[in-house]
């Protein structure tokens, strides 16, 4: 049981931690709590879907194309939804909770509300010490993981790294200094849809394809985010592993547990904002505490 836990909870916190990212990032630059995050992911799934069985590409190939139209999906939101009424935080979140349902809606007309298999990148499976584990989970470990690496090299040695870094510390003195953050913005939206977009890639074969399958993600990114401290990147990769090894012993652990996963992560949430509210790496300002 203790391998199948480790297992299991290194790929969905693995998942969760990439999906986690994307989301810190666009908070942290743009100010943007995209709540229709996980929507991309959904929509990258089901354009695989789509590249499949109607265009008839391999699944490389589909998930290549799905990557890049979710990337644009991102852009496109930012430019004609968010940027208008960015300094409205209620807005923002209403518009994306929209652009959510709206993309659930589409999948719904088009394939209904069937539960679907999508096909694994690498087919098969080893057993260790006694336990099957898939190449797919594997493969889904080690993009999550070359991934974050990706994303922390961006932020460590690239001129852009810098400049996001200079915006989540202080936007308005990053401006000063010459720093088109608007323009920074709309890249981290695109980034962030891809990184959403990644996640599916990795973790779909695994799981089922519906058009609901925005909404679970949804809960444990915005746990991982409050829990590792809002805007802090290495925060919610912590926490995304956390609730992903919790998720998998109540899963393994507790009766009916595949049930109550969700419940975790939102208990974590709730208890960390009453306790905690600037998270595990947040900053702490003190003017709020007043």
């Amino acid at each position: 049981m203790f391998l199948s836990i480790l297992i299991k909870g290194l790929v969905s916190g693995g998942m969760y931690a990439v999906l986690a990212v994307g989301f810190s990032l666009v908070f942290g630059v743009a100010k943007i709590l995209n709540l229709a995050h996980t929507a991309f992911y959904m929509t990258t799934a089901f354009l695989i879907l789509f590249g499949t069985t109607i265009i008839g590409l391999k699944l490389s190939l589909a998930a290549i194309f799905a990557i890049i139209v979710t990337g644009l999906l991102g852009i496109v939101c930012y430019k004609l939804c968010f940027d208008r009424v960015k300094v409205h935080e209620t807005a923002v979140m209403i518009i994306s909770v929209a652009i959510a349902m709206l993309l659930e809606e589409i999948f719904l007309l088009i394939y209904g509300e069937q539960f679907r298999i999508m096909k694994a990148f690498i087919p098969g499976f080893i057993e260790i010490g006694g336990v099957r584990v898939l190449y797919q989970q594997l493969f889904a470990l080690g993009v999550s993981f070359v991934t974050l690496i990706c994303v922390g090299v961006l932020l460590a040695k690239t001129k852009l790294g810098q400049a996001i870094r200079a915006i989540n510390q202080d936007s308005e003195i990053a401006n000063l200094m010459g720093i088109d953050v608007s323009r920074i913005s709309l890249l981290i939206l695109g980034i962030s849809a891809v990184l959403a977009g990644i996640a599916a890639v990795a973790i779909v074969p695994i799981v089922m394809v519906h058009p609901l399958m925005w909404t679970d993600p949804l809960v444990v990114v915005l746990s991982s985010v409050v829990l590792g401290g809002l805007g802090s990147i290495r925060g919610s990769v912590v926490a995304a592993f956390v609730l992903g090894f919790a998720e998998t012993w109540v899963v393994f652990v507790v009766p009916s547990g595949s049930f109550l996963k969700g419940a975790v992560s939102l208990t974590v949430m709730v208890g960390v904002l009453l306790v905690r509210p600037e998270g595990l790496f947040g900053v702490t300002f003190e003017e709020e505490r007043l």
